[in-house]
């Protein structure tokens, strides 16, 4: 059994990030093996949480996923841990927009058997927090509220009228934490800036974030509350999900990385080496080349309208990618990977892969996605059906190829990305543990396809 909390807030903004991700390291810095998660499709998040704990950072998404692979999930990812910690998201009970309680802190808290710490923001109220803390505590009455802790906490004095007014809510308080900006973390259009663009002043701050919990949580009661979460059943997801005919050497999948392109799932490197690939990961801001013996690329999330002048700088990488995406190797991309194939982006040249052309907007589309496939394509037969997410300030025009890749059906019934030859190209982010098939499929015709790498 792995000892767990999950820390959640009545809203965004209450200081879950800080006071999760300084949690991690203050266990860490005690020695104990602390497995980091975090609830819903987020992958920024994340990135702190590994550089809390020096181990990957792992999302908890009963929508991509289902609900029946969120404990096995987070069994594979806290197996021979002594703690783990999951971050929650939104509000404690907010989840998929019109699905109720589904992808919610609340519904993974009661998937996992977990209780919950409630990070409340003190900063505007004093006899009104007990109000709220009931509130939280006696809405489900499966949801464990094990615990509060107050952030934004101005004086002594506001904390003896916060600690006197929560004395009959039978909830206890497990930490106060003062104001203090050298905890924040800069956020820029789509949250919080990832670890990888800031790695210097993010070790600095997550070791700020340590030293504010070690000084104003009770660690032995949030531990001892983490220690009495019941066992959970056996099952432990695991990446090994097909065996895959192989001739010759392993296909070389290159998957981007660096800077411009950190949004991605642990699960899928671990999917696409169980299926039979040796992935490989190459930076375009760096690399002129893609990595010897390609046979399939893989393009995720991240923020190319950031760098974009780099990106299209590199010109000898973008004439690879071209190349090996006009040879008919498999080539999957989502969000920033799609603008990476565009022709240009914010006017500057991209890869050309793709008729069409990006640029930056004010607007955000954010929300998750019910998606079919359109057409056939290297991740899923037409007809396929996969859920995702979609999280940009972007567009691109057209929206959809000739082939298109997903249809949608919520919000709005649509059609978006791009298929042809061995190209799936597509905003929506999916997750492939709840999908496994994709990585098989994409692998399977890394193989066929052959290559140096086949």
């Amino acid at each position: 059994m792995v000892a767990r909390l999950v820390i959640a807030a009545p809203s965004s903004g209450a200081g879950k990030t800080t006071v999760a991700t300084g949690l991690m390291a203050a266990f860490a810095g005690r020695g104990l093996a602390v497995s980091p998660h975090k609830v819903g499709p987020d992958y920024i998040d994340p990135g702190y949480h590994a550089l809390a704990t020096g181990r990957p950072g792992r999302n908890l998404d009963a929508y991509m996923c289902g609900t029946g692979l969120v404990a096995p999930l987070f069994a594979h990812g806290a197996r021979g841990c002594d703690l783990a910690v999951v971050e929650g998201v939104m509000g404690l009970y907010d989840g998929a927009a019109g699905q109720g309680e589904l992808a919610s802190t609340a519904q993974v808290a009661k998937l996992l058997k977990a209780p919950v710490v409630l990070v409340v923001d003190a900063s505007s109220q004093s006899r009104s927090v007990a109000a709220l803390v009931h509130g939280f505590a006696s809405w489900d009455p499966e949801v464990r509220l094990g615990g509060v802790i107050l952030n934004k906490v101005a004086t002594d004095r506001h904390e003896a009228l916060l600690r006197e007014a929560l004395e009959e809510s039978g909830v206890p308080v497990m930490g106060v934490l003062r104001r203090a900006p050298a905890v924040a973390t800069p956020s820029r259009h789509l949250g919080l800036v990832p670890v990888a663009e800031r790695q210097a002043q993010a070790v600095e701050a997550v070791a700020a974030q340590a030293e504010q919990v070690r000084r104003g949580c009770d660690l032995e009661a949030l531990l001892a509350l983490a220690r009495s979460a019941p066992e959970l059943p056996d099952e432990v997801w695991s990446a090994e999900v097909a065996e895959l005919p192989r001739t010759g050497r392993r296909p070389v999948v290159a998957v981007a990385g660096g800077a411009a392109f950190t949004f991605s799932y642990a699960e899928h490197a671990e999917l696409l080496t169980a299926a039979g690939a040796e992935v490989v990961t190459f930076d375009p801001l760096r690399d002129e080349a893609l990595p010897e013996g390609t046979s399939g690329l893989v393009i995720g999330g991240g923020f190319p309208e950031v760098y974009g002048e780099e990106l299209s700088a590199n010109e000898p990488l973008r004439k690879a990618v071209a190349e090996l995406a006009a040879s008919g190797a498999p080539v999957a991309a989502e969000c920033a990977g799609l603008l990476y194939l565009a022709r240009s982006l914010d006017g500057r040249p991209m890869c050309g892969v793709l008729d069409a052309d990006a640029r930056m907007t004010e607007r955000l589309t954010l929300g998750y996605r019910d998606a079919v496939a359109v057409s056939d394509s290297v991740l899923a037969a037409a007809g396929a059906r996969m859920r995702g997410h979609e999280f940009h300030r972007t567009v691109i025009e057209p929206g959809a190829g000739p082939q298109a890749a997903w249809g949608l059906r919520q919000p709005e019934r649509r059609v978006e990305g791009f298929v042809r030859d061995g190209v799936h190209a597509s905003y929506v982010h999916t997750h492939w543990a709840g999908a496994p098939e994709a990585a098989v499929r994409f692998v399977g015709r890394c193989a066929a396809v052959g290559g140096p790498g086949a």
